[in-house]
């Protein structure tokens, strides 16, 4: 093996581990495909990619090849699916911008991918436990529910919390995640509700369940599938179903236990809070999607900028004109917001468009069409399941659109 064939085997070695990087930090399909194919350009490579939510499959041949030629290199990478970390996808795209520049090479860029931390460590845990607790309080403020709903939902969000950190710990468990935490979530707040206090109760487990709710999915899904990455986008659909199958049946089994108890879901609906009150839920949500998504201390304000902006564009414009316009002209904005900072700072816009597009995602609808359906209720199942289709073309629409208008210089 000459010179030259070392040279082209380090530059595809760092290109694939950058790809690995970006899919462990939860990078989109079509945004990981192109940021591979840009590196590599920037290289001397030409690359080819299909990504999906657990595989990569990697060729690689020299830029003054013939295109007529088989690739040089092919590697299939087998991937857990990756989970959103805003902190780890800024870190591996500033290592990929000193490759490029030429300020390090590409063994040290190579050794900086592979000692970037893929997960927070356990000093976290803590942390985790109290940012779901906060974000389920936050989101049955903003579903409408009073301060006791808020109460409630903070504290069954706290014990789905240190339940999923320690179910998540073991992959025999961690797939019944989903079942396990709607069914004590359906349980307590009935329970809360019919001998302690007056509850909303769906509004309680929605908000306890909320950062289980696989909303961010269906909608990356739904822009997968609308950019033509079809098999992303259909394997990831599929994966975003069976989480909102999971939690039905949880709270189903659930609803059906309590029934042989003879213990009957109370009717109440507490009074909402002062408005004030919405705006405060903006803000600890927008402070509890950045510690669930792991944004860099720095990056805090800006997680919840765009948590502000997206909830009072969203509502506003909802109000007048229908929450599907709502949703789009929110994802409108989230979209030239990350791609205006992106071009500005050099920096990932999903530090920006994935907290602010999260508030907007219909997680929660799809949710209660399927408990609708399984509850034998099948019509108003399916107009609710269309609701959610209505919102994801919404959402995706308006992400598009904003890419359309202002391209960003970066692809993340």
């Amino acid at each position: 093996m000459d010179d030259t064939d070392l040279d082209f085997f380090a530059r595809v070695r760092f290109v694939a581990q950058l790809a690995r990087r970006l899919h462990e930090s939860g990078a989109t399909v079509p945004r990981l495909e192109r940021a591979i194919v840009q590196v590599s350009r920037r290289l001397g490579l030409v690359a080819d990619s299909m990504a999906t939510p657990t595989s990569l499959i990697l060729s690689f041949r020299r830029a003054d090849d013939p295109a007529d030629l088989p690739a040089r290199h092919t590697q299939v990478l087998r991937m857990a699916p990756g989970e959103i970390n805003l902190g780890l996808m800024a870190d591996v795209d500033a290592v990929a911008e000193r490759v490029v520049a030429g300020s390090i090479d590409l063994a040290q860029g190579q050794r900086l991918l592979a000692e970037l931390p893929k997960r927070a460590g356990a000093g976290m845990a803590l942390l985790d436990v109290l940012a779901y607790a906060v974000t389920a309080g936050a989101v049955a403020m903003l579903l409408d529910g009073g301060w006791i709903d808020g109460l409630a939902a903070f504290g069954i969000g706290t014990l789905i919390g240190g339940l999923s950190w320690a179910i998540s710990r073991s992959k025999v468990t961690a797939s019944s995640l989903e079942i396990v935490a709607a069914f004590i979530a359906t349980v307590l707040s009935t329970l809360l509700a019919a001998y302690v206090v007056p509850l909303t109760v769906n509004v309680v487990v929605i908000a306890s369940l909320i950062v289980l709710l696989p909303g961010l999915m269906l909608t990356t899904a739904t822009v997968e599938l609308a950019e033509q990455h079809l098999v992303a986008g259909v394997a990831r659909f599929a994966g975003a179903v069976t989480v909102l199958l999971k939690l039905a049946f949880g709270s189903i089994a659930a609803t059906q236990l309590l029934l042989l108890l003879n213990i009957a879901t109370p009717v109440a609906v507490a009074e909402p809070g002062p408005a004030w009150s919405a705006w405060l839920a903006v803000a600890f949500a927008g402070l509890a999607f950045g510690v669930l998504f792991r944004a860099k201390l720095r990056d805090l304000p800006l997680v919840m900028l765009a948590a502000f902006v997206s909830y009072f564009v969203s509502s506003s414009v909802g109000a007048g004109f229908g929450a599907e316009f709502g949703a789009f002209t929110g994802a409108l904005c989230i979209s030239l917001m990350s791609n205006a900072y992106a071009r500005i700072a050099n920096r990932p816009g999903a530090i920006l468009r994935v907290p602010g597009i999260i508030l907007l995602v219909p997680g929660s609808v799809g949710y209660r069409s399927l408990f609708f359906v399984f509850d034998r209720d099948v019509y108003l199942g399916i107009d609710t399941a269309i609701s959610m289709l209505v919102l994801l073309g919404a959402l995706a629409g308006g992400l598009l659109f904003g890419n359309m208008l202002l391209r960003a210089r970066k692809t993340l």
